[in-house]
């Protein structure tokens, strides 16, 4: 007998983030991930996603003195992780503590 409905692979396969706080940076400069050009990325349990959703110059200048191609920044986060990709929902920077 047939199930009249199935799972998508996709869903059972993402991973939902609500308000956790990541690691950002630039995935190519600082997380050393294999990429074309800098691009934005985040570090969730210890393992770099690439971010869908938000580009790397939305928060400032990836290439300036704070940058994300020059510092690892904290994030407050939501969205999930779909195919090795984080996709955001929300990315809420935290301010940096002195």
């Amino acid at each position: 007998m047939a199930q009249a409905q199935t799972t998508p692979q996709k869903t059972a396969a993402a991973k939902v983030i609500t308000k956790q706080v990541v690691d950002i940076a630039c995935g190519e400069c600082q997380f050393k991930m294999k990429g074309k050009d800098c691009e934005l990325a985040v570090k969730i349990d210890g393992k770099p996603y690439f971010v869908d959703g938000k580009g790397i110059d939305d928060f400032g200048d990836a290439h300036g003195e704070h940058g994300f191609c020059n510092a690892v920044s904290k994030a407050e986060v939501t969205g999930e992780i779909v195919n090795n990709r984080f996709k955001a929902k929300e990315i809420k920077l935290l301010p940096v503590k002195k």
